[in-house]
């Protein structure tokens, strides 16, 4: 039984970029569609294929690597886990890597990066740290 599925979905980027993969498969949620969406309008990853199945679908990532073959991906990490949540009011939104990398935040208007909250005057879960 899995019982934080965010954790799963980036320990599973995490592993394929470590093994040199240039894809990944991963069962679909609308939380990992909007998380997905963020890191390819950010470029971390360069694309997406949302696969239909009879169950939940299928996110197939195709993950990016520089041209010495590191992963742009360094450090991708939870934040708030299912038994320590962690929120913050628009005033405490943590920055990534100095403002190099993003947080990604689930707020009341939606998954969004840092800066985005920011201009949006909204604090929410801190989902995770990405850089």
């Amino acid at each position: 039984m899995l019982t934080d599925p965010i954790a799963d979905f980036l320990t599973r980027i995490r592993n394929a970029q470590m093994a040199g993969l240039r894809r990944v498969d991963i069962p679909a949620s609308k939380m990992k569609r909007a998380i997905t969406k963020i890191l390819v309008d950010k470029g971390y990853i360069s694309r997406y294929i949302d696969i239909e199945d009879s169950k939940q679908g299928v996110l197939r990532l195709f993950l990016k690597y520089d041209t010495y073959g590191q992963p742009v991906i360094q450090h991708i990490s939870r934040v708030s886990k299912p038994g320590l949540r962690n929120y913050v009011g628009m005033d405490n939104i943590p920055r990534s890597l100095n403002g190099l990398g993003i947080v990604i935040l689930s707020t009341s208007r939606g998954v969004m990066t840092d800066k985005e909250a920011k201009q949006l005057n909204v604090g929410g879960e801190v989902l995770c740290t990405v850089y």
